[in-house]
This record gives C-alpha cells, structure tokens and sequence, in this order.
C-alpha cells in the first residue's frame, strides 16, 4: 500500500503539513509514503517513518516540476493521493482515494489541512529530526542547560521584527534577574544571514552562543526539542520551533496570525495595536513603506515571554510530544 502526499514548497507549510502526514500514518498503519514537496522542505521528511521516497519539486518553466512528478508516479498505484497544493495531479494518478486541498482563508492552516481527510480535532504537527541530529543536539544543548533561541530573520523583510529590539530584548531575558537568567543563546538563520543578526550576535560572548545558521533543518529541529523559549518572526523556523514542542512565541505584523499563529499549548503569539488589514492598508500597494513590525514594542515581547513562561511553570503544561500522546 502506498499514498502520495503533496505538500509545500516553503519550510513553515511543510511544517504545518506534518500533522496530516502523521494523521495519515496512523490511519493507514501498514502503508509507505511519497512525499512530494520543494527542495526547502524536503529535509522536515528525510526521517520520518515510512516515508520510503522524497520528490523534490524545484519549480521549473511551463509547469515542468508538474511533469517530473507526473513522471515519477503515473505508472504506479496508490491508495491515496493527498495533495495540499490543489494541482490536478490527483485526478490523473491511478488511486482508490483522492484528498484535494482547496483554498480557505479562514482556518488556522493546521485545521484546514486536517479537515481535507476528515480529521477533526486536527493531529498536531511534528519533527522526525533523527537520532544523529538528535545526539548533536545534546552536545550543544545538554541536558539541564537553558537556552533561549531567537529566530530574527523571516522570508519577507517586512515580517520582520527590527534586530535592534532583539538586542534590547536578549538581555532582559538571560541577563541579571531575568527570567532566563544565565541561559545560553541560540541563533536560528538561513543561509547567509549571518550579518543581518550582527548586533545580536556582537552582544551575547561565545561561550554562551549557539549559531545554527544554514544548518540541516533536522539539527535545528532537534536543537528546538531542547531549548526554554524560542522567540521569531512568522517564518518556517518558528512552526518547527512549536512542533518541535519548544515554548514558541511568534511576531506577527503584515501576515495572519488567526492562519499561522505557532500551533501548540505552549504557544503565544504577539501583535501590535494595528491589525493585518490596516497594516496592509498603511503599507500600500508594493508593500512600500517603514517596517511593518515597528508596533511591537520591547515591553510587549519580554512581557509575553514572561507569562508564557509563568504559565507553563505553573500549569505544568505538557510538551507537544505528551499532549500527542
């Protein structure tokens, strides 16, 4: 038995796919996976159980990454085909079932995910990041070390939170009478991104920083699985971050937070006074303009952390590995 599952070229909705994935998994027990997805993604599947093949889509003219995946599955038979980007690929596939994806602006995209099979409550997502990855990051994070993990950089500049407030913000946190005080600093980017966290960097010595900056998303992920709180714009980091079960707080300006907030009990998310909408409408055609993230304040982040922070000591919530469970 095998099921095609067609998900995302970015890394935050391959993350927010994983939940259905591993729905999927638990409804079809003896069943082996494709997974079709872009080559950011590919890695959040690389260990994942049953998964026995990875298609990566690298978007090519006149819809060739359609035809390479058509390629590679027309002549096979699948008991499912499941495809969250809402291609005709489904119809032309031999499978005794088809789950087709179509557009929702409404749900939460971990919601709308799960309601194209039929799952309700939805499965949470989740990260395979594997053993290696997993005994690296206990040589970087171990055992009974704090760490707050910050996650500066987003896909669009004006998803951005400006650096200079992580740099306030940090050492409020780790520093004297924080709530995190003491705790070591990790830094989460993509590649090349380096110089953009310069100043948080520059603030925080070396034997108290941990840089994961184009690493393997499964060192990140399993790094994630170790940290105390982990603080980012809405970017595909922080969705690995709230799956990995770490306590995630995301910043939201220009993009949905009802759509992408972090999914998870041990979540927050914060905004400023102006909704998406009148965000959107000050920033005009083109998204021209000042930073979209300028209403967040330094006050506003370190006051969420610290009740996020609060609550779960006190609640006693469970990671997301126990809330699955």
């Amino acid at each position: 038995m095998r099921i095609l599952f067609i998900t995302s070229n970015r890394i935050g909705d391959g993350v927010l796919s994983t939940g259905l994935l591993a729905g999927l998994m638990e409804r079809y027990p003896e069943a082996k996976f494709w997974v079709a997805c872009g080559p950011l993604a590919a890695p959040l599947f690389r260990h994942a159980p049953r998964v026995e093949k990875i298609i990566e889509l690298r978007k090519e003219p006149w819809a060739g990454h359609w035809r390479k995946l058509l390629r590679a599955t027309m002549f096979r038979r699948f008991e499912a085909v499941v495809d969250l980007r809402g291609s005709a690929t489904a119809y032309l596939l031999c499978a005794r079932k088809r789950y087709v994806l179509r557009s929702n602006h409404t749900l939460h995209r971990v919601i709308h995910n799960a309601s194209v099979a039929g799952f309700d409550p939805a499965p949470w997502p989740r990260v395979w990041p594997g053993e290696a990855a997993r005994a690296r990051a206990k040589e970087l994070i171990p055992d009974g070390r704090r760490v707050l993990a910050i996650g500066p950089s987003a896909a669009w500049p004006r998803k951005m939170w400006p650096v200079e407030r992580h740099t306030e913000l940090v050492p409020r946190l780790v520093g004297p009478g924080g709530p995190l005080e003491g705790a070591h600093v990790l830094i989460a980017l993509a590649p090349g991104e380096r110089e953009l966290a310069r100043p948080v960097i520059n603030i925080v010595p070396d034997d108290r920083r941990i840089e994961l900056i184009g690493e393997d998303l499964n060192l990140v992920a399993a790094c994630f699985e170790r940290v105390s709180l982990y603080i980012g714009n809405d970017s595909g980091l922080m969705h690995l971050s709230a799956a990995a079960g770490a306590p995630t707080i995301g910043l939201f300006g220009p993009t949905p937070d009802g759509r992408y907030d972090p999914w998870g009990t041990n979540t927050a998310q914060v905004r400023g006074p102006r909704s998406q909408e009148e965000i959107l409408a000050d920033l005009g055609a083109g998204w021209a303009g000042e930073n979209a993230m300028q209403d967040i304040t330094v006050d506003m982040v370190h006051d969420a952390a610290v009740a996020l922070l609060e609550r779960l000591q006190a609640n006693k919530t469970p990671s997301t590995d126990e809330a699955k469970s």
